[in-house]
């Protein structure tokens, strides 16, 4: 799987680079072709010698390096990569990534790149569990970089806790599924997806309006992943304040009753995937002037039931899509209440997950996602909604390619 792929590996200052030595290894055993670049702080750990030695590749090291700049510059060594791995990461170094600085030739490759970064944290348990630590890596996550680890134990500090490096063959694993994600993403091509994302908004009159809480970042996520795939995607999006998949044909949509025509209207695809969060009720008559207060009496709001998008998909006799994919936000008994729904809808797919505020996944970078099908349940760990994304569409690609 790793055959003549190119992994550069930047190594960043901190006890666990001696780790990398172990990591090259490996890497080659397996056929990788790795590009090594360490920091200053790198090499009061380990010497650039003994990495060069196993690599059988210089040892980048100078932003201002001109003979190396002549032979390949550090926008160009960044580009000729497959996959960027940072191992070990230091806190000092996830900052600059996550910041946007640029000040030696490790923040400048990670900087100059649109290339897929893995980052493999290293660093003391304060360090790690310090809030600006903990924002950097919200930062991180939101940009799409994968993070493997930290792991707990002990430290060469004397600490235990997390913030020990992940095993060299645990970042081994993680760079094979991401190359084996980009192999399965060209199968995608020539395949129509419809995906919907984000919450509605249901007026109560002018100034008010019923939601729900979604961000929209895993419909999102979703949509990005697929565009990479090279599949043809249209994203129909509730009101949010994400990034707009770049590459997909965007609908935008404020009521479930607008997004239900604009499905419908999306129609034929491929594969329909209904990650928006849509408000089950409606207000039946809209206020034109803003409800006002009187003595204390409650204002009378009559609701109805909004039509059900994903039923009407997963339901359709004629020109259904050959894959229907649902969501199930929850707060109680996770999987009886996914299940219910997954046999009510029709659909062939429901990705469950509990959104009780304790776990932080609305609104938040992570998802814990549970995949039920006619053949049972399967539970993903907790991971960033990208991963999700990426795991979302590597099921896609396997189930596509078996029909």
């Amino acid at each position: 799987m790793l055959a003549n792929r190119r992994i550069l590996l930047i190594i960043s200052g901190g006890i666990a680079a001696f780790k990398s030595l172990d990591l090259i290894r490996r890497l080659r055993e397996r056929g990788a072709l790795v590009t090594p670049v360490m920091t200053a702080a790198a090499e009061k750990f380990v010497t650039p010698l003994s990495v060069s030695a196993l690599a059988g590749q210089k040892v980048f090291q100078d932003l201002f390096d001109l003979t190396r700049e002549a032979e390949m510059g550090h926008i160009e060594l960044s580009r000729s990569a497959d996959l960027i791995v940072v191992a070990p990461a230091s806190a000092d170094l996830m900052a600059k990534l996550a910041t946007g600085h640029a000040n030696d030739l490790a923040s400048t490759l990670l900087l100059a790149t649109d290339t897929p970064v893995i980052i493999a944290p290293a660093m003391n348990v304060r360090m790690w569990m310090h809030p600006a630590t903990k924002r950097n890596i919200e930062l991180l996550m939101l940009d799409g970089v994968t993070c493997v680890g930290p792991n707990e134990g002990d430290m060469a500090c004397g600490e235990y806790g997390l913030g020990r490096m992940s095993e060299p063959i645990e970042i081994v694993e993680a760079i094979e599924q991401k190359v084996s994600a980009k192999e399965q993403y060209k199968l995608l091509s020539g395949k129509r997806f419809l995906i919907t994302s984000g919450p509605t908004h249901e007026p109560i009159d002018p100034i008010r309006y019923m939601a729900n809480r979604s961000s929209g970042a895993q419909g999102t996520a979703i949509a990005n992943a697929l565009v990479r795939a090279g599949a043809e995607v249209v994203f129909i999006t509730g009101p949010t304040e994400v990034s707009l998949p770049v590459g997909a044909r965007v609908v935008k949509i404020l009521t479930a009753d607008e997004m239900f025509a604009a499905v419908h209207e999306a129609l034929p695809c491929d594969v329909a995937i209904f990650a928006a969060a849509v408000a089950d009720w409606r207000v039946t008559s809209q206020s034109k002037s803003k409800i006002k207060k009187t003595n204390g009496k409650l204002p009378l709001i009559d609701l109805t039931e909004n039509r059900d998008i994903l039923a009407s998909i997963a339901k359709m006799d004629e020109g259904r899509p050959a894959l229907v994919i649902g969501f199930a936000a929850e707060t109680d008994d996770l999987l009886a209440n996914a299940k219910a729904k997954f046999a009510q809808k029709g659909c062939d797919w429901i990705f469950a997950n509990d959104v009780s505020p304790e776990n932080s996944i609305m609104g938040g970078v992570e998802n814990a996602v549970t995949l039920i099908t006619s053949s049972g349940s399967e539970i993903w760990e907790r991971m960033s909604k990208d991963d999700v994304a990426i795991k979302v569409v590597q099921k896609i690609t396997e189930t596509l390619g078996r029909g």
